[in-house]
């Protein structure tokens, strides 16, 4: 049984990747969530919570094993190293979850693996192509707002700047899509789905 070619999809916050992925979703193609995972494996891999509690506290839990979100991002939103502290912990343990869920997609052509810090934790250089995700900062900005009312726009700025610049990650994709609303996304998501079938 031939190993499912492994694209990541990545891009900004707000720029559209959960979109594009549910459409690749409706074409039948695997994908697996890494931010939604991660969330997941905070409250269920004992490792990971072992580790959390031993470096930012056992507060970060609650009696029942529930992990505090909010003191958790405080503690981390406003110290990078914090932050970079807490990515090293996560990254390895997605990775490992990442490995056993492509063990089980057999017989798929090709798998997505959806990120926003594809490029920032390194994973990208296990997948064998990248497809970013594009959109102009102003309208993901107001995407989010949309989306999160919890976040302000000095937040979402915020989280911008402290991820790695749109251009940039342009340069290391090897398909980008535009989701800046002048150009319709599905019939890009098309070609490069027919693309993507037909690699030998």
């Amino acid at each position: 049984m031939h190993q499912p070619i492994q694209i990541g999809i990545t891009g900004g916050i707000g720029s559209g990747k959960s979109l594009i992925c549910r459409i690749f979703h409706v074409l039948g193609v695997p994908a697996y969530d890494a931010d939604s995972q991660a969330k997941k494996l905070m409250t269920t891999d004992g490792i990971l919570i072992d580790q959390i509690k031993k470096e930012f506290g056992s507060l970060c839990y609650d009696e029942r094993g529930v992990l505090n979100r909010e003191l958790l991002s405080k503690t981390v939103f406003n110290s990078p190293e914090k932050l970079t502290k807490l990515n090293s912990l996560v990254h390895p343990r997605v990775a490992k979850d990442y490995n056993q869920w492509m063990n089980e997609q057999f017989g798929a052509k090709y798998c997505l693996k959806e990120a926003a810090l594809l490029f920032e934790a390194g994973s990208y250089q296990a997948l064998d192509k990248i497809i970013v995700v594009t959109a102009p900062d102003e309208l993901r900005i107001t995407r989010v707002l949309q989306r999160d009312p919890q976040r302000d726009k000095t937040d979402v700025e915020k989280i911008i700047k402290n991820q790695m610049p749109q251009d940039e990650k342009m340069k290391k994709a090897h398909f980008i899509i535009k989701n800046d609303e002048t150009e319709l996304v599905v019939p890009q998501v098309l070609k490069l789905h027919e693309w993507l079938k037909s690699i030998k």
